[in-house]
């Protein structure tokens, strides 16, 4: 970094030749570029979840659960269309008191098909998401997130087109949204590595990754009300409606992202040497990749245990929650759509409270893996005691039932800040790539979750539902076991080996600030990131 000299009255910067006097405390925060990549990174996280989620409650109204249960019996490889309404025989349950008859969809498809078009999205999305983090950094978040968004929303927008050829068009459809959006986290995460500062990293960050818990509590009841009012029978407009929004904000990601400060047009001098000032304080740099290492660290191990647990609990409820509403509650599907969005909102409301209280007791003395250890013990144990008691619950209860997997998902979300975040503390240079591997791996739980769901419920009755409650709450408990004989809270011994010396400053900035006052722009949470050097 230039020196810091004391030749003039008040702080100020020059950049690229301009002197400017730095205004952060008076702009408005919604002025600051840095917001306006977080309040559109929100949005994209919004719009993606709900291409990702639309399917769980638009499959409930494209199947005809009639034919469906009248040809189990026969082997079943192509789309029969049926008549949408038709009369059953049912047992009478709490929430089918005037119900005389059932609206069914177009496809006869088994619960093998079913799951099958479930658990594709998530064979694309854990293809993309260490290679969309190399993209990245090589060619730009912009234009990686822009072309990765730009497969998700074309494939929803011909999901109804596929779905009426073949099951198999749709498969292959929901694959490539899904690498489509396994681009969103790696992005963000190298987009905000150069726009974040320091000491505003976490609100910026969470601020943007609360906007895919605001898509799941938004896409289910709207997705249950165009199922039963929108056009082109229902189902159809969700995909178009949702992939209609997914292009205005492609459009308007183009417009307002920038790769860095550097390259942003609108950006002001003061924003733009605020943020590279803090980050670009003088730190240890990585000198590679030490992949051994990685794969012969035990904390590793448990976090991937932990991850693969907790994703599985996770997944399990999200894309199969509107289907035990429907087959075991047998709410109708505007009651399902509506109700499917409580247990979300009570997942990020855990998420964000959970946050708020780990950093407390981190502040307070507690050892950081203890925090970690109970945080994700509280995120393993109370849902599987919620979903083993889920399985108790019989349609005459159907509010009590929704109650515990409301109860058991918001618990979940204390995974967040128990085992998602534990990368940076045993690692933080390599922070990234651990949460890739990680990731790839957790997310592989999202293929085979809806398929063993399939397996285990071809009827659909609260007795085979109990099962699969019943194998969710054992991996709960194994994941938790493992994190809380297995995990850590600090940089690992290895980590240090693989750091050099600060590299030379080659920022176009020279500050020139006065010695009596100078502003501390970094953070000195680390050890392996000292804080900017000060002296005259």
């Amino acid at each position: 970094m230039a020196p810091i000299t004391n030749d003039i009255d008040k702080e100020k910067v020059a950049l690229n030749g301009e002197v400017v006097k730095p205004q952060r405390e008076s702009m408005i925060w919604i002025c600051k570029c840095r917001w306006s990549l977080a309040i559109i990174g929100f949005f994209a996280f919004v719009i993606l979840y709900a291409l990702r989620v639309n399917m769980s409650v638009a499959i409930v109204c494209m199947v005809n659960h009639t034919a469906v249960r009248h040809m189990k019996e026969l082997e079943q490889g192509n789309v029969v269309v049926i008549n949408k309404t038709s009369p059953v025989n049912r047992e009478k349950c709490a929430m089918e008191t005037n119900q005389t008859e059932i609206v069914d969809g177009e496809f006869a498809w088994n619960k093998d098909t079913q799951s099958l078009v479930l658990s594709s999205f998530f064979w694309g999305y854990v293809l993309t998401q260490i290679p969309a983090g190399w993209l990245s950094q090589r060619y730009g978040g912009k234009r990686v997130m822009g072309a990765f968004m730009f497969a998700s929303v074309v494939s929803s927008l011909l999901t109804t087109v596929g779905a009426r050829l073949s099951p198999y068009v749709l498969i292959a459809l929901r694959i490539i949204n899904g690498m489509g959006q396994g681009a969103m986290f790696p992005v963000m995460q190298d987009l905000w590595s150069r726009w974040a500062p320091p000491l505003e990293r976490s609100k910026l960050i969470g601020f943007t990754y609360a906007g895919s818990q605001i898509g799941n509590v938004i896409t289910f009841p709207l997705s249950a009300i165009l199922c039963d009012y929108g056009f082109d029978g229902g189902w159809s407009s969700i995909f178009y409606i949702l992939g209609g929004f997914g292009a205005v904000i492609l459009i308007l990601w183009m417009i307002i992202v920038s790769d860095s400060p550097a390259q942003h047009p609108r950006i002001t001098a003061e924003e733009r040497a605020f943020i590279e000032l803090s980050i670009g304080a003088k730190k240890s740099v990585p000198t590679c990749t030490p992949w051994m290492e990685f794969f012969k660290s035990v904390p590793f191990y448990a976090i991937i245990v932990a991850q693969f647990s907790v994703l599985w609990g996770t997944f399990t409820l999200l894309t199969n929650i509107p289907t035990f509403m429907k087959e075991v509650l047998k709410f109708n599907i505007k009651s399902n759509g509506a109700l499917c969005a409580v247990p979300y909102i009570h997942f990020w409301l855990f998420i964000n409270v959970g946050g708020i209280i780990a950093d407390y007791m981190r502040t307070k003395g507690f050892q950081t893996k203890n925090v970690r250890k109970l945080m994700l013990s509280l995120s393993c144990f109370m849902p599987a005691i919620f979903l083993i008691a889920t399985g108790f619950i019989s349609c005459q209860n159907p509010y009590w039932a929704v109650t515990l997997l409301t109860l058991a998902l918001g618990f979940s979300g204390l995974q967040f800040p128990g085992v998602m975040v534990n990368h940076a503390d045993i690692a933080p240079p390599f922070a990234a790539v651990l949460f890739g591997i990680s990731n790839s791996i957790g997310t592989s739980s999202g293929i085979f979750a809806p398929n063993v769901v399939g397996l285990l419920t071809p009827n659909g009755s609260p007795a085979e539902w109990r099962n699969v409650f019943y194998l969710s709450a054992v991996i709960y408990v194994i994941g938790a076991i493992v994190f809380l004989i297995f995990a850590d809270g600090e940089v690992q011994p290895w980590v240090q080996k693989y750091m050099s010396k600060p590299p030379p400053e080659t920022t176009p900035l020279q500050p020139v600030i006065t010695a009596s006052a100078p502003p501390n722009y970094s953070s000195s949470n680390s050890k392996l990131y000292p804080p900017i050097d000060e002296k005259v």
